[in-house]
């Protein structure tokens, strides 16, 4: 089963371990150090992310590091786009609105 990326940063800690290994390469075992929960249920937020193809695994000798997939960050970005240019117009309007009353105001 493919799963959506949305779905994987849906959770909170999935998030939070996005935002570590964006950092730098991490062992699951440095990932759970992190967090106040066994080292099975870090286990299954990586498999989710890795599933969604939002970090990958790197064998390095004995150890497995995970590292972020940025190309599938892009679709995120992508996707948050459409509502950060709808913001921007609205805090341009509202600096607009501000300046009007301000200068009303003098």
């Amino acid at each position: 089963m493919r799963r959506d990326v949305f779905q994987a940063i849906a959770d909170p800690t999935r998030r939070a371990i996005i935002a570590l290994i964006a950092l730098q390469s991490m062992t699951p075992n440095s990932i759970a150090e992190h967090f106040d929960t066994t080292r099975q249920a870090v286990s299954k937020h990586l498999r989710i992310l890795t599933e969604c193809e939002l970090v990958k695994q790197e064998h390095k000798g004995r150890e497995i590091y995970y590292t972020l997939e940025l190309e599938r960050m892009k679709e995120i970005d992508k996707w948050l786009e459409q509502f950060r240019e709808i913001w921007e117009t609205r805090f341009s309007q509202l600096d607009t609105l501000l300046q009007t009353i301000q200068n009303q105001q003098t």
